[in-house]
């Protein structure tokens, strides 16, 4: 089997989730312990962190895999959706999985793929467990795809639990409060197992408290401990001084830009020193070089990316309330003329409380994803005017951005974002 044709076979004939919505959606984890028991229980052959959170779970899984390959340990990576190639999905030293991997994979088990009818995300968590294991990896950063507790990343036993900034997103799934939603992202703290809460919420924190409680979990809340004496930002990304227990005072770079990066270091340092203390072998010099390096040991990309300057242009792919709101804060701070906003949503985002953030003032390019679940770019633009923002369709990402660069000023900004799937077309990225 040739990989276009796995890859065909995944998207054509199982349910997905990012593709389709609600009707891909799977409630609860029989047919991902069906596959990992077929496969011989390959989550259980290597040690694993879990990652968990509405906003800064991506950027926490691949600051961690990228610490972890600089301290000179064999990494996997395990994250979602991806952006332009299957692949992206999973990773080990940085290393995207080999496109005959993955046509091996399909075709060695499409006869139980097919018995099993799981979906598009648990034949992928699957197949990302199998290769984990067959490479031996040392550790392996796992994140969570939606919810916590009946995802199917959920069958693992981590060294290490982490949860997130927790925000208003697949309430239709998760809940509409966000003692609701963290509830469900609790479901991946284990009996016995450490818990990293990265960010002080009044509204979950005794969620989290109960669960791990329960649990006989140990808890540690980041932010109580990993506390900046300044932060700031520099063409290299985010600078964070503070006093690193047993290092003193020490200025870390995340190699990444994004006000809301700020939400994401806490955790992230703490998850490192925990695991630094329970063992594993991770020298400051590592966690220096994994977090200033980031983007370039783990691939990732769309985290306030810039793709051009004069007009200066970013690409980000935050979609929910809270990643938007902190995305247009970081907008009004920067020195700039105009803002050209090109944007694309999925169907199912309340868009209602979404659009309300966005400037009347401002012109806009209105787009969409060739996906199903993708809002149709007429129904965007009339929705949004509703809202006073007034602009454009374009059929797709590419001939929105040409529109907005037609209208730029060498002093303006465009921005792009809205959808992972938007950013994801960008021929440029």
């Amino acid at each position: 089997m040739l990989y276009d044709d796995a890859v065909a076979f995944l998207y054509e004939r199982l349910p997905m989730f990012q593709r389709l919505g609600a009707q891909a959606f799977k409630k609860d984890l029989t047919n991902t312990l069906r596959l990992c028991t077929y496969l011989g229980d390959p989550q259980h052959r290597f040690k694993s962190v879990h990652v968990a959170g509405t906003n800064g779970k991506g950027t926490t899984a691949h600051s961690l895999a990228a610490v972890f390959q600089s301290a000179g340990y064999k990494t996997g990576l395990y994250t979602s959706p991806h952006l332009q190639s299957f692949t992206e999905r999973i990773r080990v030293n940085g290393q995207t999985i080999p496109e005959k991997e993955v046509a091996s994979f399909v075709e060695k088990h499409k006869e139980a793929i097919l018995e099993i009818s799981p979906s598009f995300f648990e034949v992928t968590v699957a197949m990302a467990f199998d290769y984990f294991a067959s490479q031996k990896v040392d550790i392996a950063i796992i994140e969570v795809g939606m919810g916590g507790r009946l995802d199917s990343t959920n069958v693992i036993q981590p060294e290490l639990s982490v949860i997130t900034r927790i925000g208003l997103d697949h309430q239709e799934f998760l809940g509409d409060t966000l003692d609701q939603i963290a509830g469900e992202k609790a479901g991946i703290i284990k009996k016995d197992t450490s818990v990293v809460i990265g960010v002080n919420q009044p509204l979950t924190r005794e969620v989290f408290l109960r669960k791990a409680q329960s649990l006989n979990a140990p808890i540690y809340f980041a932010e109580d401990e990993i506390k900046p004496e300044k932060i700031f930002f520099s063409r290299d990304g985010m600078h964070f001084i503070f006093e690193m227990p047993g290092e003193g005072r020490q200025e870390l770079l995340l190699g990444l830009h994004g006000e809301y990066q700020r939400f994401n270091m806490p955790g992230i340092i703490k998850a490192i020193l925990h695991l630094r203390d329970t063992g594993w072998n991770i020298p400051l010099a590592a966690i220096k070089k994994g977090l200033a390096e980031v983007s370039f040991l783990t691939g990732l990309m769309g985290r306030w990316q810039v793709i051009g300057q004069h007009p200066f242009i970013v690409a980000d792919t935050g979609h929910n309330w809270d990643g938007l709101s902190s995305n247009l804060d970081q907008i009004r701070a920067l020195p700039h003329q105009t803002t050209h906003y090109v944007l694309g949503f999925v169907r199912d985002k309340d868009l209602s409380s979404i659009l309300k953030l966005f400037p009347k003032n401002a012109p806009y390019y209105f787009t969409q994803a060739a996906i199903p679940r993708a809002l149709p770019v007429e129904e965007l633009r009339e929705l949004a005017a509703s809202f006073g923002l007034e602009g454009h369709a374009y059929p797709d990402v590419n001939q929105a951005l040409d529109g907005a660069k037609a209208k730029a000023g060498t002093n303006d900004m465009i921005y792009i974002g809205g959808s992972t799937f938007v950013v994801a077309e960008l021929d440029n990225l």
